[in-house]
Parts: structure tokens; sequence; C-alpha cells
């Protein structure tokens, strides 16, 4: 598991790597546009989050933990989110689309964002999100041809590996230093969280993912294994018998 300044490191030498080369010809039909230009409208929406909330988050966590590395980890973290959607911003200028200021579903994330200051719940729904961004833009890359989308695509892929194992590691984290007794619990809290919220990006996106041939099954049934990698050490054999232990150690010393 990396360490905060591992991570800082990464995102440091990450973002001097410029992987999009804006003299690609920019080459979508009609049909291609129809088909996925809401959802790309919506996706740079919430690319450009200031990320405010989350890093008041990571503050209060840093100050309970002593990691005060992790906020300027975070702080990164975000910077790279806002760069994807930089790059989309300025596709949809090339193409002559607006850049969107209100979408109902990044309104109502944001609102939830606005009152939670849980690390716990803010890596879980990052971790969640970023899962989903990882279809969303393989799909949006599949949908057309047009060689510089393609390429932003590839980008963004590229940087959302890292990102969703850098929540995890946190995820970890924060769910093994939880009560023993609550962890169960916890689990299936994550469980009822993520797959109702994977169920509404898909609603809101089905279009775009279909076009970028990933229907409904298709799509669940990756989004349960992204679910199974993301949260298998939460429920390992070595984890279950590690919280087990620690449950029968509180029990037995009270």
């Amino acid at each position: 598991m990396r360490t905060s300044a591992d991570w800082v490191r990464h995102f440091g030498d990450n973002s001097k790597i410029h992987r999009v080369d804006w003299t690609t010809k920019v080459a979508i039909t009609p049909t291609e546009k129809q088909a996925i230009l809401k959802s790309l409208q919506a996706w740079q929406l919430g690319e450009t989050s200031d990320g405010s909330h989350l890093l008041s988050a990571a503050r209060r966590y840093a100050n309970q933990t002593h990691d005060m590395i992790y906020p300027l980890a975070v702080e990164l973290f975000i910077k790279e989110e806002q760069k994807h959607g930089n790059n989309l911003g300025k596709y949809l200028d090339l193409i002559g689309e607006k850049r969107v200021s209100k979408d109902w579903g990044d309104t109502m994330f944001r609102k939830i964002r606005y009152y939670n200051t849980s690390m716990e719940l803010w890596t879980l729904a990052v971790i969640t999100v970023e899962s989903t961004a990882q279809v969303f833009y393989q799909s949006l890359k599949d949908a057309t041809n047009c060689p510089l989308l393609k390429q932003i695509c590839t980008d963004i892929l590229i940087d959302e590996a890292p990102h969703i194992e850098f929540q995890r590691e946190r995820m970890e984290t924060i769910y093994f230093a939880a009560k023993p007794s609550t962890r169960l619990l916890r689990y299936w809290a994550y469980m009822l969280f993520y797959f109702a919220t994977i169920s509404v990006v898909w609603f809101a996106h089905r279009k775009a993912f279909t076009a970028g041939g990933n229907g409904f099954w298709k799509y669940f049934r990756k989004m349960r294994l992204k679910f199974r990698r993301n949260f298998r050490q939460l429920r390992s054999p070595e984890a279950k018998a590690y919280y087990r232990h620690e449950f029968l150690q509180q029990y037995y010393t009270h």
C-alpha cells in the first residue's frame, strides 16, 4: 500500500505527461454526436467540480489521523479530474457545442457532496463514480471514430486506474480502523450505495453506454466485477479472520 507521499509523487509526475495532441483532426459524424452529446456535456460539467468539500473532508480526516500529507494528495487528485473536464470542454468548443452549466445528475450529486463531511462516504462515492467513469469513457471512445476524442478518452482512462487504487487503499484504511463489530454492516451499506448509484448512472447515460457497445446487462456485469475487485480486501478470508479475532477480543474484554 502506498503512502500519501507516494501518491503526491505519482500525481506530480503524471501532471507533466501530456497525451493529447490538439492538432489531431476532429471528425465526428452527426449520428455519433447525437448519441453521446448530452452525456459528454454532463460528464464535462461533473469533472470541473472545484472539489472544495472533498478537500475539507480530507483536511478534517488528516487532523484526526495525523496524515498531514493526505490533503495534498487529494488536491492533486482533484486537479487531475479538472484536467479531464478542461479537455472535454475544449473538445466541446472544437465541435461547436456548448458547455452546460446545469445537469440533473450533477446537481443531485453536488447536493449530496455539499452535506457530506465523512471521508468514508467521500471515498466510497469517489470509488463508485470513478468505476462508472471507466466504463463510460471506454464507451465514449468506442462510440465514435473521432481520433481526437479517442485520445482524450484514452488519457482519462489511463488516469482513472490509479485514481481508483488511490481511493481503494484509503477505503481499506478507513474500514479496518472501524470497530470490528460494525464492519459487516458497513460492507453491506457500501454495496447498497454502489449498486444504487451505478443504476442511476446507467439510466442517465444509457444512450452513450449503448452506443459504445455496453447494453444494460453488459454494463452491470462490468460494474459488478469492479465492485468485487475494489472491495475484495474488505471481505477476504484474511480480513474476516482478522476482524472476527478483534470482535472476540472486544467481547471477552468487556
